[in-house]
């Protein structure tokens, strides 16, 4: 498998494990994703995504597999991303993919089931993630 989707994880360790996850405007609840650019590695995707979406500085940690959505048939790589700074409970970040969106970040309980208002292939790379993380 090559993958095409890059998609950070920064966790959080609280009274659970949390992921940051974010609300589009548009298209609902999300995790931070998106394409990986022809020879970049997989882990630079991941880093440069999160900046570009969340604008947030970060370094990637360690691999967390690979997963190929049944939806779409992109094969997304995770990647755990460690961030220097403390991040608040919740923001809003502009970003200016796909013309410019304000997105709004939060903290998801990772063993929580997604709401509805998560579009399907997130709530499946959420499902990959929680089998993955409680494998570890």
């Amino acid at each position: 498998m090559t993958a095409d989707k890059a998609c950070p994880v920064v966790l959080r360790r609280g009274q659970t494990l949390e992921i940051l996850a974010f609300e589009h405007p548009l298209a609902g609840l999300q995790l931070v994703k998106g394409s990986v650019e022809p020879g970049e590695p997989t882990d630079v995707a991941a880093v440069r995504e999160l900046f570009e979406e969340a604008g947030i500085t970060a370094t990637a940690k360690h691999a967390l597999g690979e997963w190929r959505s049944t939806l779409t048939g992109h094969t997304w790589a995770f990647h755990e991303c460690h961030v220097d700074q403390e991040l608040p409970e919740t923001w809003a970040h502009f970003a200016d993919d796909d013309g410019g969106h304000e997105f709004r970040f939060f903290w998801h309980p990772l063993m929580s089931e997604p709401s509805d208002n998560w579009h399907q292939i997130f709530k499946d790379a959420l499902s990959f993630l929680r089998q993955t993380l409680a494998d570890t």
